[in-house]
């Protein structure tokens, strides 16, 4: 009688095909169909990750980030590409330097930051500011000790890295990593420094950020809902560990 059920079963299977034989399934388990409409296509809504539409996804949570610590974006403060976000978020600002690799962007120092120990000088910067950097990084962990490097004892390093979805249109793109992996990362080259790694995001917004739809077309409930293993963006706060603590620790 098993044998007969199992057989009618493939049967069936072969008679309805996979795409029905699963649809049935999800049915019978009150499992949820999915609705495609327009959705089912190979291509996003914007090739510009939503910037012809409005911000862009990863910059809703990228720019909460900085707003959260805008307190120590201050004093001193060097940003890759330019310095439009120490502007944007900094206070007291004394001092905005930038770097980048590409001479066109006409920052304060032309360098790779895999082999600036010539070039930006250490001890200097209140604040480094990395944002959407470190999936470009090649030599990632000799970026980010060079990162550290230029910070002062007590300064702090504010930068984010996509995880599921590419953030620019052009540009190498080499890293990927979870939460988990970076933490093994950071742990290793920042070691020694606070430092704390969050998640952005969740199911619906990243999908939303693969289709190329803009953070204005999802709810602020539906951008706020945070999950850990769906997340848009991570961001990386990391504190340099102070002169006196390093004293007392040797001690």
């Amino acid at each position: 009688m098993t044998l007969n059920s199992a057989s009618i079963r493939r049967e069936v299977k072969i008679l309805l095909g996979p795409r029905w034989t699963t649809r049935l399934r999800c049915i019978f388990r009150g499992k949820r169909l999915p609705i495609w409409g327009n959705l089912r296509s190979p291509s996003p809504f914007s090739e510009h990750y939503g910037f012809d539409r409005g911000t862009p996804i990863d910059r809703y949570y990228l720019h909460r980030f900085l707003q959260q610590h805008r307190t120590e974006i201050r004093g001193s403060v060097l940003e890759v590409q330019g310095s439009a976000y120490t502007r944007q978020f900094g206070q007291d600002i004394t001092n905005a330097d930038s770097f980048d690799i590409d001479p066109r962007f006409r920052t304060t120092y032309v360098c790779d930051l895999a082999k600036s120990e010539t070039v930006l000088p250490s001890n200097t910067y209140d604040c480094c500011l990395l944002p959407n950097t470190l999936q470009h990084l090649r030599d990632l962990e000799v970026c980010l000790r060079n990162a550290l490097r230029v910070v002062k004892p007590g300064g702090v390093i504010l930068a984010s890295s996509a995880v599921f979805e590419p953030l620019i249109s052009d540009g190498a793109d080499y890293w990927r990593l979870s939460r988990m992996g970076w933490e093994e990362i950071t742990a290793r080259v920042w070691a020694g420094c606070e430092v704390k790694i969050e998640a952005h995001g969740n199911c619906l917004a990243v999908v939303a950020a693969m289709l190329g739809l803009a953070s204005e077309e999802l709810t602020p409930e539906e951008l706020n809902l945070q999950s850990w293993r769906y997340p848009v963006l991570l961001t990386f706060w990391c504190r340099k560990q102070s002169d006196v603590a390093h004293r007392s620790i040797a001690s």
